[in-house]
């Protein structure tokens, strides 16, 4: 019996359903973060508020200067994430770049947008 070179269409759409729930979720989250980073709220340093202090203001930079980074962090996973469903569309989906083989089902579950297996990453990371 030969090796499986792809995932079936069936198991593509299993992974394509996986993908756009975790995208979805990421989408809110960044947008929620971008939202931080905005301060739509209104409570920075224009606020008229009486109860502001340096310490405070200080503390809310470093609030949106953390937000902005996981802001960055949550759009690259959302384009590797967009990424992955491109691989689905031409059927390369789950296969490692570096050695050609099939990644596991239960990588890919745990982590949807790897392209590579663990042996190849593992290699890579020496």
């Amino acid at each position: 019996m030969s090796e499986k070179t792809r995932y079936s269409d069936a198991e593509l759409e299993e992974f394509r359903s996986l993908i756009v729930e975790k995208l979805e979720i990421a989408q809110r989250d960044y947008e929620l973060l971008k939202a931080n980073v905005a301060n739509m709220d209104g409570n920075d340093t224009s606020d008229t508020s009486p109860t502001f202090k340096i310490m405070e203001e200080g503390a809310v930079t470093m609030s949106k200067e953390e937000a902005g980074r996981l802001a960055q962090r949550q759009m690259k996973f959302i384009q590797h994430l967009q990424a992955a469903l491109v691989r689905i569309e031409n059927k390369t989906y789950g296969i490692c770049r570096e050695t050609g083989r099939l990644i596991p089902k239960e990588r890919l579950r745990a982590v949807p947008h790897a392209t590579l297996c663990i042996d190849a990453k593992n290699n890579g990371a020496k």
